[in-house]
Order: structure tokens, then sequence, then C-alpha cells
């Protein structure tokens, strides 16, 4: 983040370092915000907190605890701006929002734009945003009540409101008069929509285009006519896609007759992107939200139930050792080696499923192409397995001066390699085939396929081989 401040600043007599070499706020520089606040001196929160960027001061109140945040975004008044709310954390958010009166959390959410506006209530409860709602203008909670009637995470919940559409019978010399003339009209867009009679668009023009012409050009002559629609219940997910497809800058939304109801900007896309690639890589861990705010009781529920899931897998591997017993009594050598096939098995097959679970949630991975990728990841798992397994062969003869042994685990790991490239590409494929998020429950099937497989085929190949009695 940015800050528009220089460090130090000067505070009384005695200097206070507000960002250290990397940009962030100092502790010791927090802490002097809190005691002010402690102390109740308004005076030196206010002289502390102004120099800083809207980001900064977010920044602030997600460093502090979160039983201080309310007492803190209180204490800080007019600096409690709608940009910084629009910064903060979710959790923290919330925190901030349960301490500030339903009114001023209204006067904030209406100097927003309508998708910020949207983002900061619909986390809320529904009593809580009931009473928000209440303090709104008219006018701008009937823009939010009919963004929260989209489905979550879809494009009408992210889109603006604020847009500048026009007929495409206009000139351009037209075109400039009414902007400037129409004060109440957005003041940051990149684009002009045109549409007809009906509100449906029918082309765009960027703001260059309309600087660069004559006054007399119409409108229609200047527009570029092909653009991407996005339908407004589309899920946001698939639209940064199509952003990213097509390199937009913002692209129009329509409802189910074709009609423009709203825009998407490309910086709330970047938002967007970052969300669902954060989100992919905390579920393939089973950690939850995973953001260091999120309170403990959440987290908690969050991560014992994968915990629970993968001590199910273990169990599961544990009572393929048993099957074993004797053969392990009778050459410990087995047991020493067994992790290093169900590990290295395990890493193998995480490594292929990272790789599909981004594929498809990119759209890279598709019903056209799903073959092909199963081929290839088997192709690498295969040149990968002959590579580890001539290692650890070459190594476990080695050291125990047996190449009965090492042939076995050689074999061992070329197999569950093998085993581990298909399960970490077919298993995340399928879950997906069954409209489920291969992101969340892949890594637990794949751990108990390379895990309890990796297992079964070591020491199967043990014993029938003739290794052990």
């Amino acid at each position: 983040m940015t800050s528009d401040i220089a460090s130090p600043n000067i505070i009384d007599t005695e200097i206070v370092e507000t960002l250290d070499e990397d940009n962030r706020l100092t502790r010791d520089y927090v802490d002097r915000v809190l005691d002010a606040v402690e102390d109740g001196n308004l005076n030196e929160v206010r002289r502390l907190v102004e120099p800083l960027h809207e980001a900064d001061i977010a920044d602030l109140l997600e460093l502090t605890p979160s039983e201080r945040r309310g007492e803190l975004a209180i204490s800080l008044g007019d600096l409690m701006s709608a940009e910084v709310l629009a910064e903060v954390n979710d959790y923290v958010r919330e925190d901030i929002i349960d301490a500030l009166p339903a009114a001023q959390v209204a006067g904030l959410a209406g100097q927003l734009d309508s998708d910020d506006a949207v983002a900061i209530i619909e986390d809320m409860e529904a009593e809580d945003q009931q009473a928000v709602l209440a303090e709104l203008d008219p006018e701008d909670r009937a823009v939010i009540e009919d963004a929260l009637s989209y489905p979550d995470e879809s494009a009408g919940r992210i889109m603006q409101r604020e847009l500048v559409a026009v007929p495409e019978h206009m000139t351009v010399g037209q075109l400039i008069d009414y902007l400037r003339d129409h004060q109440d009209l957005t003041t940051e867009f990149w684009e002009v929509f045109v549409v007809d009679p009906q509100h449906k668009p029918v082309g765009t023009c960027k703001l260059s285009w309309i600087m660069r012409s004559e006054r007399t050009v119409p409108v229609s002559d200047i527009m570029m006519h092909e653009q991407t629609l996005i339908p407004v219940d589309m899920d946001q997910e698939e639209v940064a896609l199509r952003f990213q497809k097509y390199a937009l800058i913002s692209a129009a939304v329509v409802d189910a007759s074709g009609r423009l109801v709203g825009v998407i900007t490309a910086d709330d896309i970047v938002h967007i992107i970052q969300e669902e690639a954060d989100e992919d890589i905390l579920r393939l861990s089973g950690a939850g939200d995973g953001d260091i705010n999120e309170p403990i009781a959440d987290s908690y529920k969050a991560r014992v139930r994968w915990l629970i899931a993968n001590l199910g897998t273990a169990l599961v591997a544990s009572s393929v050792i048993s099957f074993f017993g004797a053969a392990i009594e009778h050459m410990v050598a087995l047991a020493v080696l067994m992790p290093i096939v169900a590990g290295v098995g395990g890493n193998a097959g995480t490594q292929t499923l990272a790789v599909t679970v981004r594929a498809i949630a990119t759209n890279q991975l598709t019903d056209s192409n799903t073959r092909r990728a199963i081929k290839r990841e088997m192709a690498i798992a295969f040149m990968n397995g002959a590579t580890i397994a001539a290692l650890a062969g070459i190594g476990v003869t080695l050291w125990f001066q047996n190449f009965h042994l090492g042939f076995v685990i050689a074999a061992a790991m070329q197999c569950n390699i093998l085993l581990a490239g298909f399960a970490g590409v077919f298993i995340p494929v399928m879950l997906d085939r069954f409209d489920q998020d291969p992101a969340v429950a892949s890594s637990v099937f794949v751990t108990m396929i390379t895990d309890s497989m990796g297992f079964l085929i070591f020491l199967s190949l043990a014993v029938f081989s003739g290794l052990v009695g």
C-alpha cells in the first residue's frame, strides 16, 4: 500500500517512526495511537492519524486487537471515512460496523460507489442490514436492495450502477456538452455506453475516441459495436476469466432482457482474482478462510473437519499396514522404507492436483482436452517415477546391501507415483463434473490413495516377490 506521508512524524518533542523500511506501520506508532485512545486523548489520536493515507488507516485498524477496534474507530471521528471502511478486511469491518451507529454506517455507505456499498452491507447480519438500509436515502437504498437480490458472488453483486449511457443518435459535440452539463453523472469512467431506445447496449466509446473526434461526428460512427456483455447472474469467477481473456478495462452488465443495468471495471476484478486464487489455495489445505483476523471459533470449525477427514484416511492406511504385520516383523527395513514410498507419492499427487485445480479454475481444462491432460500428467508421472525409482532403488541397495529390497522399493515408487499422477488429475475432474468444488475435497482423496496404496503396493511386492516369508 502507498502512503502520502513522510516518515518520521514529529509528535510533540518525541520522534515516532510511522512507517518502517517496508512501508508498514511500526509497532511503536500503533502502540502510541492505542495509548492515546485509552487515555481518551482524541486530539492526540487525530494528530497521529490525520497525516495517514486511507489505506494506512485501514492497516492501523487491522493491526489493532479485535476488542479495541470499535473504540479506535469511534475515536477517529471523521477520519473514519468511507474509503477506510472499504479498504479494511471483512472481519475487521464487522468489528467496526458493530461499534458505529447505524446512521454513521449508512452515511459512509452512501458516499461509496454502489458496488463498494453493497460489499459493506451484504456481510452484515439481517437485523444490522435493515437498520443501515433504513438510514440511507431512498435512492441509495433501492440500488443496494436491488443488488442484494442477486446471487452472492454474482456480477449483479459486484457491478457499479454509476455509468454513462447515451443514445446512438447523439453527435460527439452533444455528448461532450451532456457530460459537462450533468454534474450528477459519475466522475470516474473509461468509456461511454451507447444504448438503443430499449436501453440495450449497442456499442461503446472510449473517452480517447470522443476527445479526438470532431463535434459533428455521430457517436454511432466512432463507437465499437463488438463488446463483451456480462449477464447479471454470471459468477464473479467467470467474469474475472472474461476480463483476463479479452483484456477488458470495463464491461457492460445486462439483465435477462438484455437491458444495461451496470458496469464492472478492472479494479473490481483485481480484487476478485486475488480472492478466488487465495480461496482455492486455502481450500486445498483445508485452512478455511485463512485470515488472521478470522474469529478463533470459525477457524477451528473450518480446519477441524478436514483434520477429522485426514484422521479417517490415516486409519485406512494403518489398516493396510496391519495386514502385513508379520512381514514387517520379519524385516524391519520395510517399516523404515514405507513412509518414503507414501511420502514421495503424496508429494507427486499434490503437484498434479495443484496444476489440475488451477487449470479447472482458469477454464484451461475443459471437456475437449481432459483426455489429453490425463495423458500428459501420466507421461510426467512416468518420467518422474522412473527417475525417483532409480535413485531410491540404488540408494536402498547400497544402504541395506540387498538388491532384492532395492528392486522392490523402485517398483513400488514407480507404481505409486503413476497412481498419484492419475489420482491428482482424475479426482478433481470428476468432482468438477458433479458440480463439486475440486479445491475442497480433492486433497483428502488424493492423500488417502497415495498413502494407503503406497503401503499396499510396497508391502505386497515385498511379500509376493519372496523378499519376506
